[in-house]
């Protein structure tokens, strides 16, 4: 019970931190911190997934409530979950890990858990100011352009065919 009463207080202390504190901080004027991720990277191993999954959504829309973002931060939080049981088991140990341990590195190691958080707090970081400058369009932008040319190239060569 312990543990998951430390997981609410912290779920609590990290949006309200965010949203309130780390929402207004830019590190040399453009960097920004996001810390409301702990939450996620410190589930308990035991954990549900899909409790996991809710939770991280949940945690996601807080922050967006706070930023103004609407949707960035809850994608990167479902995303961080979604990576979060895969990452463990790749990382395990060959016998696993006991019951009741929590994902720190008391418990993983120092490799282990360096590249537990490197790898679930890099991916969905990376989403985030992906989507905040929209890299994705410029990535499809060329595809949507050559796809409408090639579109007319071949209407006006099915009609110049058939002269019409």
């Amino acid at each position: 019970m312990e543990g998951y009463l430390g997981t609410i207080f912290r779920f609590v202390f990290l949006v309200i931190l965010q949203g309130l504190v780390l929402n207004n901080v830019d590190l040399f004027g453009f960097v920004s911190s996001y810390l409301y991720i702990l939450v996620i990277l410190l589930f308990p191993l035991e954990a549900n997934k899909s409790m996991v999954l809710f939770l991280s959504f949940l945690l996601g829309m807080s922050v967006d409530m706070f930023s103004h973002t609407w949707g960035m931060h809850t994608s990167a939080s479902v995303f961080a979950a979604f990576m979060r049981p895969g990452l463990l088991t790749v990382l395990a140990p060959r016998d696993g890990y006991p019951l009741g341990t929590r994902p720190d590195m008391s418990h993983m190691g120092i490799n282990r858990f360096l590249a537990y958080s490197f790898l679930l707090i890099f991916l969905p970081h990376l989403s985030v100011f992906c989507r905040g400058i929209s890299v994705f369009r410029v990535f499809l932008y060329p595809w949507t352009f050559y796809s409408q040319h090639a579109f007319h190239i071949r209407i006006s060569y099915s009609l110049s065919v058939f002269n019409l």
